[in-house]
């Protein structure tokens, strides 16, 4: 009777042991302090997925440095049933308002996926001044694109009307500082460095897919 007690005792304070020290649940992000509220919410724009929309600009240097960690997260962290956006913004400023339409150029070309970081890399690297078309059509002319294309597909309809639409979700969703990364239209990711916006919006995904 002893050594059963004894072993009683033995398999409680196991099965404590395995209580205390397995897998513990994921705090929620705390509103406030890691995310805010987006009101009122916003539709989402192209697709039934969770949407993290990522608002930025070639210009913003804040931006260039986020951009690999972001690439990284998508193909590793971000869930199937989830698609990060980009949307470049302007705050009105007018060489960045080049840009929202160069990004949009080089996505009607088929050439974003390409060119996308060697933009980036082009303004914060190595300085150039790409803030208008001249500039521009002359660096995509310089990286495999018809510069006469460039410029007829920058100044069309089809990319005024994107550029249009990205400065008034910039609005709708109230956005005054890039980058800013919001999820399912619902909150906008806060954290003290990029590596934390990036943990709190794979949180916020966490979140909109339980409905809360």
């Amino acid at each position: 009777m002893i050594a059963a007690a004894r072993i009683a005792v033995v398999l409680f304070v196991s099965l404590v042991g395995s209580a205390v020290v397995g897998p513990i649940a994921t705090a929620a992000p705390v509103q406030g302090t890691e995310y805010t509220v987006l009101t009122p919410p916003q539709p989402p724009t192209t697709t039934d997925k969770i949407e993290v929309i990522e608002f930025f600009s070639y210009g913003c240097p804040h931006c260039f440095h986020l951009q690999p960690l972001l690439k990284q997260w998508e193909k590793t962290e971000l869930p199937d049933n989830a698609v990060l956006v980009r949307v470049p913004v302007s705050f009105g400023r007018r060489e960045w308002g080049q840009l929202v339409r160069a990004f949009y150029t080089l996505e009607a070309t088929g050439d974003l996926e390409r060119l996308d970081d060697k933009l980036f890399d082009a303004i914060h690297e190595q300085h150039q001044q790409l803030f208008n078309l001249d500039s521009l059509a002359a660096w995509a002319a310089q990286n495999g694109i018809d510069a006469n294309k460039f410029r007829a597909t920058f100044n069309s309809p089809e990319i005024t009307a994107k550029a249009t639409r990205a400065e008034q979700l910039s609005r709708d969703y109230k956005i005054n500082g890039v980058p800013t990364l919001t999820v399912a239209g619902k909150y906008k990711a806060l954290g003290k460095d990029y590596s934390d916006m990036l943990r709190i919006t794979g949180e916020l995904i966490t979140q909109a897919t339980a409905g809360e």
